[in-house]
This record gives C-alpha cells, structure tokens and sequence, in this order.
C-alpha cells in the first residue's frame, strides 16, 4: 500500500497560479498578495521572480519532494528476481536474507550501494517484510514428539489438576508455594527484650 504524500502539491502548485494571476494584474503589492494567500512575503517575492523569468509555467510545481530515488523500477524488478532465487543461489552459506546481505546484491547487480539500515526502505517500496524462520532444534524427532503429546502429556495434564488448588500469593495458608506456619491457631508473645 502505497504511503500518502505529506504534502498536497496540487493544492501548492494552485495557491502559486493564483498568485501568479495576482501578479499578472498588477493591483496589488507583494505583500497584499502575501496576506490574502496567507504565505510569507519572502514567497510571493521569490514567485515574483520566477514569474518574471519564466512566466506561469515557471510556477509549476515540481510533481514530488526529496531526493530521487536511486533505484529505478526496472532495477527493483531485477532485484526482487534475485531476491526469490534464495541467498544460497547466490553463495551465501544460509538461505536467510540479512540487510546486508541485501545490500550487497543490491550493489552486485545495480552497482548502487545502500547502508544495511537503509535497505528496510527499498524492501518495504518492494513490499517486502521481515519474516523469521520458526526456530526448530536440529535434534528434534516429530515421531516422539507426536508420541508424547498423545500419550504422556494427558498423564501430565491429569495429574496437575488433581492437586488441591492453591493461591498465588506466597503470603496466605492456602498457598502451595509458601511458607508454612509452626501451627494453627494464635502466635506466642514475644518477651520485650
């Protein structure tokens, strides 16, 4: 999903011909103009200027803001091609794509370097996101797994709800967890020493 631009250039590019019409007829100052577009006089005077030079159509807005990006469309394409073959096709040791991993083909095939923490832009403009592996242990057997949860974990689970039930606080008598007390009943009176 494509992000809003923070700026209405339309809305800029109108408010600009409208001062240029302003201009055009020559009745008011710069800054009466200023005032009934509610700008600075320092951007009327600046629009004078390239009114003066170029006429309306210098006033014409420039359609973005920020610098161009380096990427062209057809580079994100060729990129993204290299990014589904999998790091191991381009001869890394793992299949996991790292920022600087990324960065690194990035440059290989565009010639166009990145910093690492940059590249989450160019993938997020590629509608890429993280995704990490599930972690699994190498040893990990799914037939005993399977064994345990349907024979040993019902046995488990049976005997964890038959014990009496218990408070959490580690303060009250019911609780499992705490100290126990000497005996049931009053405390004996401690002699002032």
């Amino acid at each position: 999903m494509p992000v809003p631009p923070r700026r209405d250039f339309q809305g800029l590019e109108h408010r600009r011909k409208r001062a240029a019409r302003l201009l055009a007829a020559g009745k008011l100052i710069l800054a009466s103009i200023a005032r009934q577009l509610r700008v600075s006089r320092q951007s009327v005077t600046r629009w004078y200027k390239q009114w003066q030079q170029g006429g309306a159509s210098a006033l014409r807005g420039a359609g973005r803001a920020g610098r161009k990006p380096k990427l062209q469309p057809s580079q994100l394409r060729q990129v993204d091609k290299a990014l589904r073959q999998g790091a191991r096709a381009h001869g890394f040791d793992t299949d996991l794509w790292t920022l600087p991993r990324v960065a690194k083909i990035i440059d290989q095939l565009t010639g166009v370097r990145y910093h690492p923490g940059h590249i989450w832009k160019v993938l997020g403009a590629m509608d890429w996101s993280l995704q990490r592996p599930a972690k699994r242990a190498r040893e990990r057997d799914d037939k005993k797994v399977k064994l345990w949860l349907e024979q040993r974990w019902p046995a488990v689970k049976r005997t964890l709800g038959a014990a009496k039930p218990g408070s959490s606080s580690q303060t009250k008598v019911a609780s499992r967890n705490g100290l126990r007390s000497a005996a049931a009943g009053r405390r004996k009176a401690r002699r002032p020493s």
